[in-house]
């Protein structure tokens, strides 16, 4: 997710944005993306060829974490020591935000010595296409961090919603239980994962069903959220499915390692 959010930052908004992994080759993979995305909006008529080249020249990649932008995976330890090592390293005046989908903000502003500029910015996958950016004030977070982070959204294209830091958020609080209970049905022998999709795509005129859905998504991603609601609420209705942490113990993952619910 952190390559659609360069390529909406640097399209879009016109911003400059740096890329971190710790994988030259993956780097490489970040930006390629990118390229082609732009090169196929070009080809559509959509982005001018010179925006094209002016996007991707404000897209640099780097291993150094003195560098970076956040997007790393739903582990709360991770996400904190990131902060701590962001808030050391970057000036007293600059914002950070994480694209978390159900770490409490407050939590991971704790870790910081400027919890004030710390807030949530959650984007949907794909970024260039999702419209939505779900925007998490902390406990501690201004109001001028609010207002200067709506207005990055709205200058990317995107339209944003404000939520309590709650886990979960808006969003995922509804979404992953509502997959996670398709893991159920799925589980106990209720209905087949053809059937369970079908009966909410056609049932709810929504695009995909949501066993394909936590296949896009990643399964692993998934549990992750399911167990950070279920810990954090306290509530036996967010307990994950175990035939999900099944998957993930497989390593059966969705679509990015080729089989989750379905094999592609």
């Amino acid at each position: 997710m952190g390559v659609g959010i360069a390529q909406v930052c640097a399209a879009s908004a016109g911003v400059a944005v740096t890329l971190l992994d710790s994988s030259d080759a993956q780097l490489q993979k970040g930006v390629a993306f990118i390229a082609a995305t732009l090169d196929k909006a070009v080809a559509k008529g959509r982005v001018a060829a010179v925006d094209r080249d002016s996007a991707l020249a404000r897209v640099s990649t780097t291993a150094n974490i003195a560098d970076f932008a956040n997007a790393v995976s739903e582990n709360p330890a991770l996400k904190r020591e990131l902060f701590l090592n962001l808030s050391k390293i970057t000036p007293p005046h600059a914002i950070l935000a994480s694209n978390t989908s159900s770490i409490p903000i407050t939590k991971i502003a704790a870790a910081t010595t400027r919890p004030e500029k710390v807030i949530g910015m959650h984007f949907m996958n794909p970024v260039p296409v999702m419209s939505l950016v779900e925007i998490i004030p902390g406990l501690a977070t201004s109001s001028e961090t609010v207002s200067i982070t709506k207005s990055l959204a709205k200058s990317m294209g995107k339209i944003t919603t404000e939520s309590a830091d709650v886990p979960g958020f808006i969003a995922n609080r509804i979404l992953m239980p509502y997959i996670n209970e398709a893991v159920f049905v799925l589980q106990e022998g209720i209905a087949t994962r053809e059937d369970i999709d079908t009966t909410m795509k056609l049932g709810t005129n929504v695009p995909m069903g949501p066993l394909t859905l936590a296949d896009f998504i990643g399964l692993d991603t998934c549990l992750a959220i399911m167990r950070v609601l279920h810990t954090q609420l306290g509530d036996s209705k967010y307990r994950p499915a175990p035939l999900l942490a099944k998957h993930v113990d497989a390593g059966w993952l969705g679509r990015k390692t080729k089989r989750g619910f379905y094999e592609y």
